[in-house]
């Protein structure tokens, strides 16, 4: 469809009044324009030496290498809005229709990212509060997973089992659940329980395990421990022992202080009770 030589000139016509009035806005703000330049050249600058501040700072105080980044894009992108908006205040349009609509738009992406803003922020506060760190083993309450912590993601946290494989688990699960640091400490407090006949001789069970803990190359010398009558069940007697052991020895301890209980009990004529099925047969003459 062609214009006819009425509209093409009209077009015309419309496009220089536009071209004048652009040409003579531009002319009376040009001082403000000049000033907005400035304004943003030197506010750039400030915002950059900011930003390097705050680089610093995170590396200083270890922040994890990710957030860090993150962080400080964000930072850098709010400093840059606020100059531009300061500029464009200069040059005289409206500052209130602008953050407002700014405001809209940052509402509406913050309400479909709630999820992965929510993780965010519980990968800072990990990061920041430091309940756990790499390495550590955890048991999050939240999703009853328990593993090794491999990694610390902005959003995610990765575990790895004890069967070697990896649960990620989202940083605001972690966060508004409470949760058990396994490793955190060096010492860690074994309890083991056995069963032994009401016949038995208490005090000869009792010196046995003390024995037991005394030369056992897990239980640490200069702590405290305990032997222990725990309670009474329906067919034995419960005994405890207590000990502290290094961290990452407790499974090894457990297991071989488990395996001499047995020996020794063996050896000294203790018996462990253990459920027992009697079975009675009686002849029944043949029916005349």
């Amino acid at each position: 469809m062609f214009l006819s030589e009425a509209e093409t000139i009209e077009n015309i016509s419309k496009i220089d009044r536009y071209i004048d009035q652009f040409l003579e806005w531009l002319f009376d703000k040009a001082l403000d324009l000049l000033g907005a330049v400035v304004f943003l050249f030197i506010g750039f600058k400030v915002s950059k030496g900011i930003v390097r501040l705050i680089k610093r700072s995170f590396v200083r105080s270890g922040l994890e290498t990710s957030v860090a980044g993150f962080l400080v894009s964000l930072i850098k992108g709010v400093l840059y809005s606020v100059v531009f908006i300061m500029a464009a205040s200069i040059v005289g349009f409206q500052v209130t229709s602008l953050v407002t609509i700014l405001g809209t738009a940052s509402l509406a992406i913050g309400l479909a990212l709630q999820g992965s803003l929510s993780n965010f922020a519980g990968g800072v506060l990990i990061l920041l509060m430091k309940p756990f760190k790499v390495g550590d083993y955890i048991i999050e309450n939240g999703t009853k997973c328990e593993g090794t912590v491999e990694s610390i993601d902005i959003f995610y946290t990765k575990l790895r089992t004890y069967d070697n494989r990896i649960a990620v688990i989202p940083n605001g699960s972690i966060t508004s659940n409470s949760l058990i640091n396994v490793t955190q400490e060096s010492l860690r407090k074994l309890e083991i329980l056995v069963g032994v006949a009401y016949n038995s001789d208490l005090k000869r069970v009792k010196e046995v395990l003390t024995d037991i803990i005394s030369n056992s190359k897990y239980c640490e010398a200069d702590q405290d421990y305990h032997v222990y009558v725990d309670s009474f069940q329906d067919s034995s007697i419960t005994m405890g022992i207590r000990c502290f052991v290094k961290t990452e020895d407790y499974w090894s301890a457990k297991w071989e202080l488990l395996e001499t209980i047995k020996n020794e009990f063996d050896d000294n004529n203790i018996v462990i009770p253990f459920n027992q099925l009697d079975v009675k047969v009686t002849n029944q003459g043949e029916a005349k």
